[in-house]
């Protein structure tokens, strides 16, 4: 193996490796060690949001907020994670599915996503966040509007 090849598979093993913490931290209520995946202008998009919702959040302290937003509504484990290759070692592509509850309705939350993940330094400088808004509605109690309050930071 060449030293570029044993270069980028450490690149990629590491953005890889990045994304499992993500997962981790996520569904273990890590907060800070969550936010340090991000570097300081790391944003989050989320192309499919619903009117009202956030389609981006950008920066520590914003991501912090959003986090613990997610955490006070919903209790997830991750499974089925499945990586694809690219040839950017420091992008990962990631499918996966979520399994967990919203608290307040005691509802399923049993969601399915697409992860598109940049990374830099071993960090995640942009993460594009493909999911299916209805079912995390539906979890908080049917609408949109249960979502978009849910996450609201008034």
């Amino acid at each position: 193996m060449s030293n570029t090849q044993q270069g980028t598979d450490s690149v990629r093993a590491a953005a890889q490796q990045t994304f499992r913490n993500h997962l981790d931290h996520l569904s273990s209520g890590r907060f800070a060690e969550w936010v340090d995946l991000f570097t300081e202008e790391g944003v989050l998009e989320f192309p499919y949001a619903p009117k009202g919702y956030p389609a981006q959040v950008a920066g520590k302290q914003d991501l912090l907020v959003h986090l613990k937003s997610f955490s006070e509504n919903f209790r997830v484990k991750f499974t089925d994670l499945r990586f694809h290759e690219t040839t950017d070692p420091s992008l990962v592509i990631a499918e996966l599915k979520s399994e967990g509850v919203a608290l307040e309705t005691g509802r399923p939350y049993n969601q399915t996503y697409i992860s598109v993940v940049e990374t830099k330094d071993g960090k995640i400088s942009r993460y594009v966040d493909f999911w299916n808004p209805q079912v995390a509605a539906e979890a908080l109690g049917g609408g949109s509007d249960d979502l978009v309050s849910a996450f609201s930071n008034d």
